[in-house]
């Protein structure tokens, strides 16, 4: 006898929600050809398309319309009964901050997801520049945060690991021009600091020629041809290169991103949301 699965409308719903395979398959973790998978088999056992394709992206069909709000009634009562179940009926307030410049989502999923999951917890989350989060747990405006680091330090829980370097334009050279125009966060940053640092170690000559609060900012005047900046590896794609020693940039340290507490938060709350965060960077 047939019958629908969950897992079949979870990749329904994470389609649905994102606009698009790529996305919702992103939003579950998994691939975009195993969240293909999924809808094919979906829509084999209703006879009827979900989702109508365009240029952009999916939007639902008349079927799809109609199984939308019954799919998110199934999937909340089967993660509520869950939770009651396992004794994971979690209640109170979290306070959670992540970076602004969460280029993947990912981080912004965990927290959907979370509230998904534990719908009697209120989460108040706090998107912002993160090199603030330390001084916010420490004075208890925040119970947890996701963060950047240049070393692991204690209390904190290593989450990610990635290079950081020099990047410039593809179509433009200004790391030839003496001195070098640099884009720089304005903020205290340790990646600020670390690449004045290196320059000045290096004896390279520089200029600060733009300033911004996000990665976002610095990519940008990077791509416009105003400077060279410090971005994430991941990050340096299309037409920006990657700068290296033999152009006269220094090797850079790699970032870490971590999950730091604040001393004397909810212990439930914070390692409820420590094992989401944790499951989606190990699944990456």
């Amino acid at each position: 006898m047939s019958h629908l699965e969950s897992d079949l409308l979870r990749t329904f719903l994470a389609i649905s929600d994102a606009g698009s395979f790529v996305g919702g398959a992103a939003r579950i973790y998994r691939s975009q050809s195993a969240a293909s998978t999924q809808i094919a088999k979906l829509e084999a056992l209703l006879g009827e398309s979900v989702f109508e394709r365009h240029g952009r992206g999916v939007c639902l069909t008349a079927v799809g319309e109609k199984l939308e709000p019954v799919a998110r009634g199934v999937v909340r009562q089967l993660d509520e009964t869950l939770a009651e179940l396992t004794g994971n009926a979690l209640s109170g307030k979290l306070r959670v901050g992540i970076p602004d410049d969460d280029r993947e989502g990912r981080l912004s999923r965990v927290v959907a997801d979370f509230a998904r999951t534990y719908p009697g917890v209120e989460l108040s989350v706090h998107c912002t520049f993160s090199a603030g989060f330390p001084k916010a747990l420490a004075e208890g405006r925040l119970d947890l945060a996701v963060h950047e680091v240049g070393s692991v330090g204690p209390g904190m829980e290593l989450l990610w690991a990635e290079p950081i370097a020099w990047a410039g334009s593809r179509a433009h050279s200004v790391q030839r021009d003496d001195p070098m125009p640099v884009a720089l966060f304005d903020r205290a940053c340790w990646w600020r600091d670390v690449a004045i640092s290196s320059l000045r170690d290096s004896g390279r000559r520089y200029r600060i020629a733009y300033s911004s609060e996000t990665s976002t900012g610095v990519a940008a005047a990077i791509r416009a041809g105003i400077a060279v900046g410090v971005l994430n590896s991941s990050a340096i794609q299309d037409d920006l290169v990657t700068l290296s020693p033999a152009e006269g940039l220094p090797d850079l340290p790699p970032s870490f991103l971590v999950i730091e507490r604040r001393e004397g938060a909810d212990p439930a709350l914070c390692t409820a949301m420590s094992d989401s965060l944790r499951r989606a960077f190990s699944r990456a």
